[in-house]
Formats: C-alpha cells, structure tokens, sequence
C-alpha cells in the first residue's frame, strides 16, 4: 500500500525505521523531520576512537573524516533509499549526520521559495539587516528571521507541532 502526500511524521518514522540499514542505525535511531515538501533524515555516527590525549583539532579532524567517509561511502544507497521514500511520500529528502552528541552535518537540504507580501515597516526590517551585513539579501535576511524566531520559541512551537500531530491523529481514526 502507498502513502500520499498527507502521510503523518509518524508513518514516515515508522518506513524509514524500516527501510534503513541497521549499520546505519547502530549508534541511535535517526532524527526524522517531516514538512509539506522535505523529509529529513539525520543519522549518528558513533565517535572516532582517539587516544586520550587526543588535541581537539585532532579531534576535529577525525570527525571531518568519519562525516566525509560516511557520505561517499553510502551515497549510492541513501539515493536509492531516497528515490524510493521520495516516489512513496511525495517529499524530497534530505540526509545529515551528527557524530555522537556533536552538531549536525547536512549533506543535501531542499530551499524552499518562500512568497510573502510585505509592508514597509517589514521591508525596512530586512533592509536594515542588509544594510548591516547581517544579511546579503532580503530573502536572506528573511530566512535570518525565521531562525531568530524559531530559536527564540522553540518551546511553544514544540507544543504546536505535537498538537498539529494530534489532530492528524484524530482525522486518520475518522471516517474516510
């Protein structure tokens, strides 16, 4: 059976949960996020074994190298697996690591145009952010807002993604 494109992050979890190689999944279960046009996949990679005494710029660069290896290494496969859920859930996907507790390294991310009418207090913001270099554009600047804000309320929109996912929930158990 086929998903569409109204499949729930959880459904999508669940196929990848699935479908992924458990050499991938060794180290943890991967971070799936689910919008309207993107799937991402995140992975964990366990930690390079350094000597304890290791420098942090050796550190560093034993990291850059499991990243790097990681991706050529299954560049294949992660495209196959992505034609399969891209056909299947109607969503590009995109693919990223973190090697254990560190930051995330992205391989592929969709940018997504983003229309919007603005008035001239809006624009003068984004021009302000330009102006100071902050931004080399309005999209840019745009984009640098939307970080801002979704750094800043990270918490309330946590409990406004769980809600949403709560009435999917409730649709599916309706009649169809």
């Amino acid at each position: 059976m086929s998903a569409t494109s109204t499949s729930t992050s959880s459904v999508i979890t669940a196929w990848f949960a699935g479908r992924l190689p458990d050499e991938w999944t060794a180290a943890g279960a991967p971070r799936i996020t689910v919008d309207r046009e993107e799937i991402v996949v995140v992975l964990t990679l366990p930690l390079p074994e350094l000597a304890d005494d290791a420098s942090d710029v050796d550190r560093a660069e034993a990291v850059d190298g499991r990243v790097g290896g990681f991706r050529e290494d299954t560049r294949d496969r992660r495209m196959a697996v992505a034609r399969e859920a891209e056909h299947r859930f109607e969503r590009k996907v995109a693919w990223g690591v973190a090697v254990g507790d560190g930051p995330t390294h992205m391989f592929t991310e969709l940018a997504a145009p983003a229309m919007t009418r603005l008035r001239q207090p809006e624009r003068m913001v984004l021009d302000t952010l330009v102006a100071a270099n902050v931004a080399r554009s309005r999209a840019d600047a745009l984009a640098w807002c939307v970080r801002l804000v979704g750094q800043n309320v990270d918490e309330w929109l946590s409990e406004l993604r769980t809600a949403m996912e709560e009435v999917d929930r409730l649709r599916e158990q309706g009649p169809s």
